[in-house]
């Protein structure tokens, strides 16, 4: 992952962005890995990690009726996130991520291992859903960290 990240810095240095994230499930991981790179504090405007309803509530603006109808890992949780926290933050690019790491949490509808990514960069918005093989909760903290720092790199 260091390489993607030394990638993602050079390139946001390079086109003057800043980007700011919001992770869940990750747990600060994809702050780290941007963070882990000497220079990002250029590029980096801030890394939340919204890990509870009341923060994604409190902190990023997450309308408590988006969590309690569609719940904290959906499209509409993590499209709310993003756009709030680019609204909040007022960088070029932002992230968020919401997702279920496991080992428990899962349902039929909503495995462990389901991950949302939403990316905002300008005035245009992503939210990618994911769904990762469950072989343990740092596996896919992983590769949902992995997933998403591709994700900057082709959006950015």
């Amino acid at each position: 992952m260091k390489k993607i990240s030394q990638k993602i810095v050079k390139l946001l240095k390079k086109k003057r962005l800043k980007i700011t994230v919001a992770e869940s499930c990750t747990g600060g991981m994809l702050s780290g890995a941007i963070t882990s790179v000497s220079g990002s504090s250029k590029v980096f405007t801030m890394g939340l990690v919204t890990y509870s309803n009341h923060s994604k509530n409190h902190l990023l603006k997450v309308p408590k009726q988006i969590i309690k109808k569609h719940g904290a890992v959906s499209i509409q949780c993590c499209f709310s996130m993003v756009n709030n926290l680019s609204k909040i933050s007022k960088s070029n690019v932002a992230v968020s991520v919401t997702g279920i790491a496991g080992p428990s949490g899962g349902t039929k509808q909503k495995p462990v291992g389901l991950v949302y990514v939403g990316i905002k960069k300008g005035n245009k918005v992503k939210v990618n859903r994911f769904l990762f093989k469950n072989k343990g909760r740092l596996n896919i903290q992983r590769a949902a960290t992995k997933k998403t720092l591709e994700l900057i790199l082709r959006t950015i």
